[in-house]
C-alpha cells in the first residue's frame, strides 16, 4: 500500500502551512485501523493539503495516493476519501477565473494550472470510481455517484451506470445521491441533458418511494427550470406528507423495479467536507441535511479535530428525525425555484403547518435563506414560525429565536407569541398595534417564568432581542430585568433605539452599569453598547458617567472610547451643555473621528462660537483620507442649514475618486445648502456604481422631496426588484434584512414626496 511515498521529496512540496514533509503521515493515517488517527488524518488533508478547497503541488502529488486508498477494499472510511478526491479534482475554473489575476509573487499565490491539473489526474484514475457504486461499503456507495458525475471522462456511460444502479439499490441515501448524480450529468453536459430530464421526469412520477420522486423532482427542477410544474407546491406538499407516514412504519423497506422503496434513515455517516449527495452542488455550509450515524454506533472518537466538530453537529442535527434527507432535497429544490417567490412561500407555510415538527425545523431554515435574499409578502411564514416557540422540542424552539432575531420590523407577526414564551403568560388582545401601545405589559420578573422554557439564558435573550428590534413596546421591563443581572448581551443594548420613547425608563439601569464599568482594557467592549443605548433613550441625567468614560479611556483604543462617548453626548443636546469646555478640548483631536464627534456634541449642545465649522474644515482638505473626508462631512450634514457657509469646502468631495467620499459629500451639501442640482447626480451616479450606498442616498432622496424628481425612475425601479439590493451568496449580516427594508420604506417616502410636489 503506498508504493513510492517515500520516493516523493515531499520537504520541497508545499502546502497551507509550509512543507509538505508532514504529508505521508497523513495519507498513512488514512489507512489506519484507529479510527482517531483516521479522523485526524482527513483532518490535516482538509486543513493544509486541500486547505479551503486549494490546490498545492503537495496536494497533485497526493492524488495516486488517495486513489490507491480508495481502491483497497481493507481500507477503511473510504467515503471520506472519495469525497476528498471529488472536491481536489472537481474544482472548474471560468475563463475570467480570478485566481489568473494573482500576483504570481505573492507568497500565497496557487497557478490555476494547479487546479486543471488535479482535474486531470483525478479523471484520469477516475475509473476506480466504476465498481465503487455496488461496494458493501453504504459510505462508499453513497459518495461513489458524485465522483463518477464530476470526474468521470465518459459520461454517457456513468448516466447508464448510475440508473442502472438505481433498480437494486435498497439504501435510502445512497439511491437519493444516485438520482442526485444523475442531475448533475445533465447539468454538466448539454448533449445529455434532454434525455435526463425526461428520465427524471418519468421518475418523479413513477417510482414508488414518495422520497425517490421527491428526489427526481428536485433534480428536475434544476436541469429544466422552465418546465416546472404549476402545481409545485401541491405536489411536493403531498410527498412531504407521504413521506411523513411513511417514516412512521406505515409502508415496507423493500425496493422495486423501478428503484423505489419506502424512505428508512440509514445509519452510515458521511465525510464532513465533501460534496453532499443530495444536492449535488452543497459545500460545507450546506450539510444540514446529511443524515450522520450516532456517536456510539459509528465508531467516530470524540476528537477535538473540525472534521469531527462538523461530524458531530451533523449527527446531532440527524437525531431523532426518521428522514433527515428531505432537508436536503428542500434545499435543492427552493434553489430552482429561485425567484418565484410566491411559489417558496406557500411552500414554506404548508411545512409549517405540518404535524411534523421536523418538516417545521426544515421549514424555518429554508425560509431563513428565501428572506435573507428575495422580498414577499412573510406576515403569515412569520407568524406561523412565532408559533413554533411554544413546541417542547428544543432545537425547533431555538431554530425560530434564531430565525426571528434577523427579521426586525418584519418581527411584527410573532411579537405576541415572543411576550408568551418570555412571560410565560397570554399576550393582549389587538396584537403588536396595541403592544406598542403598552397594553398588556407585564412586569420584567415575569421573565423568570419563561427563562426555563426557553431553554436557558442564551434562549430568552434571543427572544427578547426579536422582540426589541420587532419595535414591541412590551420589550421595555423585559431589558430591564435583564439589565439587572450580571451580564446582559450587548445586542439587547444596541436594540433599545427601536424602542421609542418608552425606553426612557431604562436610563437609571443603564448610567448605573455605565458607572460600575472599570476603566480598563476592556473598556471599549464594555462600555460602547451602554453609550449608545443612553444615547439611544437621550439619558442626559448619565452625564457624569459619561465623563467619567470619556476622562478615563485607556490607552488601549483610546480614540473609539471618546469617539463613542462624544457621540452620546451629543445625542444629550443642551443637557451635556455643562460639559461643552471639555468636549471643546477635543475639537483640536488628532482622529477625525475623535475631532467629529467632539464638534457635533458641542453644536448640539450650544451650537457654535466660531470654532465647531473650522474644526470640521480642516478634515475637507487636499489630502485628507477618505474615512477623514467623510467624518467631516457627515458632521457637517447633522448641522444643516445652519453649516451653509462650509459649503465651499465640500465641493472637491463631489469629484473624488473614492465613491463614499462622493456620497457624503453631496449628502452634507444637500443638508447644508439645498444645492440638489451638484449633489443629486453624483448620488445618482453612486446608486449605480455600489448599491450598498443606497440607503444612505435613499435617505437624502427622501429628504429632498420634488427636488429629487430626476431620481423618480431611479426610485421606482428598486421598488419593483424581487431580489434585495444587499444580497449576497453565501453569506449574510444580522441587519441585511432591516436595512434592506429600510431601503424600501426610504424609497415610497421619496416617491410620496415627489409626487405630493408634483401637485
Amino acid at each position: 500500500m503506498l508504493t513510492g511515498i517515500e520516493e516523493v521529496d515531499w520537504a520541497s512540496l508545499g502546502h497551507a502551512y509550509g512543507p509538505a514533509d508532514d504529508v505521508p503521515a497523513l495519507l498513512r493515517g488514512l489507512a489506519s485501523a484507529d479510527p482517531a488517527e483516521r479522523e485526524t488524518a482527513l483532518d490535516g488533508m482538509y486543513g493544509a493539503v486541500h486547505h479551503q478547497g486549494d490546490v498545492y503541488d503537495s496536494t497533485l502529488a497526493c492524488i495516486p495516493f488517495l486513489l490507491e486508498l480508495v481502491a483497497d477494499p481493507a481500507v477503511q472510511d473510504r467515503g471520506c476519501i472519495i469525497e476528498l478526491l471529488t472536491s481536489i479534482g472537481g474544482i472548474e475554473l471560468d475563463d475570467d477565473e480570478e485566481l489568473d489575476e494573482l500576483d504570481p509573487d505573492d507568497e500565497e499565490f496557487i497557478p490555476a494550472a494547479n487546479y486543471a491539473m488535479a482535474a486531470a489526474a483525478v479523471a484520469a484514475g477516475a475509473g476506480v470510481f466504476l465498481g465503487l457504486v455496488s461496494d458493501p461499503d453504504p459510505e462508499v456507495r453513497l459518495a461513489a455517484p458524485c465522483a463518477l458525475a464530476s470526474l468521470h471522462p465518459e459520461p454517457a456511460r456513468v448516466l447508464t451506470l448510475l440508473r442502472e444502479r438505481l433498480t437494486v439499490e435498497r439504501d435510502t441515501e445512497v439511491r437519493l445521491s444516485l438520482v442526485a448524480s444523475v442531475g448533475r450529468i445533465a447539468l454538466r453536459h448539454a448533449a445529455l441533458r434532454a434525455e435526463t430530464v425526461e428520465w427524471l421526469d418519468w421518475l418523479a412520477r413513477a417510482a414508488q418511494d414518495p422520497g425517490l420522486r421527491l428526489a427526481a423532482l428536485a433534480q428536475l427542477a434544476r436541469c429544466a427550470p422552465g418546465e416546472i410544474p404549476d402545481d409545485i407546491v401541491r405536489w411536493v406538499t403531498e410527498l412531504l406528507e407521504e413521506i411523513r407516514t411513511a417514516s412512521n412504519g406505515t409502508s415496507p423497506n423493500g425496493a422495486s423495479s423501478n428503484g423505489a422503496s419506502s424512505p428508512g434513515a440509514s445509519s452510515h455517516g458521511s465525510a464532513p467536507y465533501g460534496t453532499a449527495p443530495h444536492g449535488g452542488d452543497s459545500g460545507p455550509d450546506d450539510l444540514a441535511g446529511f443524515d450522520g450515524g450516532t456517536g456510539a454506533d459509528s465508531g467516530w472518537p470524540g476528537t477535538p479535530t473540525l472534521v469531527g466538530q462538523v461530524r458531530e453537529l451533523l449527527e446531532e442535527h440527524a437525531a431523532g428525525r426518521p428522514a433527515p434527507w428531505t432537508e436536503e432535497l428542500l434545499r435543492t429544490l427552493h434553489a430552482a425555484l429561485d425567484d418565484r417567490v410566491d411559489d417558496r412561500i406557500a411552500l414554506i407555510l404548508a411545512q409549517l403547518r405540518s404535524p411534523d415538527r421536523w418538516q417545521r425545523s426544515d421549514a424555518i431554515w429554508l425560509c431563513g435563506g428565501l428572506i435573507r435574499v428575495w422580498r414577499g409578502r412573510y406576515e403569515e411564514v412569520v407568524r406561523l414560525v412565532g408559533a413554533q416557540l411554544h413546541d417542547p422540542e428544543p432545537r425547533l424552539r431555538e431554530a425560530a429565536t434564531s430565525f426571528l432575531e434577523r427579521l426586525f420590523e418584519l418581527g411584527g407577526p410573532a411579537a405576541d407569541a415572543l411576550v408568551t414564551r418570555l412571560t410565560g403568560a397570554g399576550a393582549p388582545a389587538g396584537g403588536p398595534g396595541a403592544a406598542r401601545a403598552g397594553r398588556g405589559t407585564r412586569d420584567g420578573a415575569d421573565a423568570l417564568g419563561g427563562l426555563a422554557a426557553l431553554g436557558g439564558r442564551s434562549g430568552r435573550d434571543g427572544a427578547l432581542l426579536a422582540l426589541a428590534r420587532a419595535g414591541d413596546t412590551r420589550a421595555v421591563p423585559l431589558l430591564a430585568r435583564a439589565l439587572e443581572e450580571t451580564e446582559v448581551r450587548r445586542e439587547l443594548l444596541y436594540a433599545v433605539d427601536g424602542l421609542g420613547p418608552a425606553a426612557a425608563t431604562l436610563a437609571p439601569l443603564l448610567r448605573r452599569r455605565l458607572a460600575e464599568v472599570d476603566l480598563d482594557e476592556r473598556l471599549y467592549d464594555r462600555a460602547a453598547p451602554l453609550l449608545y443605548a443612553l444615547g439611544a433613550v437621550r439619558g442626559g441625567q448619565a452625564l457624569p458617567e459619561v465623563l467619567r468614560v470619556l476622562r478615563g479611556a485607556p490607552a488601549h483604543r483610546r480614540d473609539w472610547v471618546r469617539e463613542a462617548a462624544l457621540r452620546t453626548l451629543a445625542s444629550f443636546g443642551p443637557a451635556a451643555r455643562e460639559a461643552v469646555p471639555e468636549m471643546r478640548g477635543f475639537l483640536s483631536a488628532d482622529s477625525a473621528a475623535v475631532a467629529t464627534a467632539a464638534a457635533r456634541a458641542v453644536w448640539a449642545a450650544e451650537g457654535d462660537r466660531g470654532d465647531v465649522l473650522p474644526a470640521l474644515e480642516r478634515w475637507l482638505r487636499p489630502g485628507s483620507s477618505g474615512a477623514d473626508w467623510c467624518c467631516a462631512a457627515l458632521a457637517l450634514g447633522a448641522i444643516g442649514p445652519a453649516a451653509a457657509v462650509s459649503a465651499p469646502a465640500l465641493w472637491p468631495g463631489l469629484a473624488s475618486r473614492d465613491l463614499w467620499v462622493r456620497v457624503r459629500s453631496a449628502t452634507a451639501l444637500w443638508r447644508i445648502s439645498g444645492r440638489a442640482e451638484q449633489a443629486l447626480p453624483v448620488l445618482l451616479a453612486a446608486w449605480e456604481e455600489n448599491r450598498h450606498a443606497r440607503v444612505d442616498i435613499a435617505e437624502c432622496l427622501a429628504e429632498m422631496g420634488p427636488a429629487a424628481a430626476e431620481a423618480q425612475l431611479t426610485i421606482l425601479t428598486e421598488l419593483t426588484r424581487r431580489r434585495r439590493h444587499n444580497a449576497r451568496e453565501g453569506g449574510s449580516g444580522s441587519h441585511d434584512i432591516h436595512q434592506d427594508e429600510k431601503l424600501l420604506t426610504l424609497c415610497r417616502a421619496a416617491l410620496a414626496r415627489m409626487e405630493r410636489g408634483a401637485f
